[in-house]
């Protein structure tokens, strides 16, 4: 069982060693020319305006919450999808429950659509 797992502790600590070589490298090597534009602050190419410690609308996290959860839901119809013929003795009863979660999510969307979450004034 041990002997198994050798290669695995192997590659992990190759792989940490390699990563800590190169950042070693890089920082003794690397060049150093600091000036006023590569100190300042950046933010996808565009001048920073205003602070930083801006509010955000309440519509932006709902939104992000959303986002998140029907994203992990989305997640659990992949191992359905690669087990499903595995299951086909009782397939009807897999599809059954795969179509009541995905009622499920649908009746959270619209939900979510009728209070207007969705939209983005």
């Amino acid at each position: 069982m041990v002997s198994e797992l050798v290669p695995v502790a192997l590659m992990i600590l190759g792989a940490m060693g390699l990563a800590a070589v190169i950042l070693i490298m890089s920082s003794l090597f690397g060049p150093r020319r600091p000036d006023r534009v590569k100190l300042g602050p950046y933010e996808s190419g565009m001048e920073p305006v205003g602070e930083a410690r801006g509010r955000f609308s309440i519509r932006f996290y709902i939104i992000a919450m959303l986002f998140v959860i029907f994203d992990i839901e989305i997640i659990f119809f992949y191992p359905w999808a690669v087990v499903y013929r595995k299951l086909l003795p009782v397939g009807s009863f897999i599809l059954i429950e795969m179509l009541v979660f995905v009622a499920l999510l649908l009746v959270g969307y619209v939900y979510a659509w009728k209070k207007g979450a969705l939209e983005w004034d």
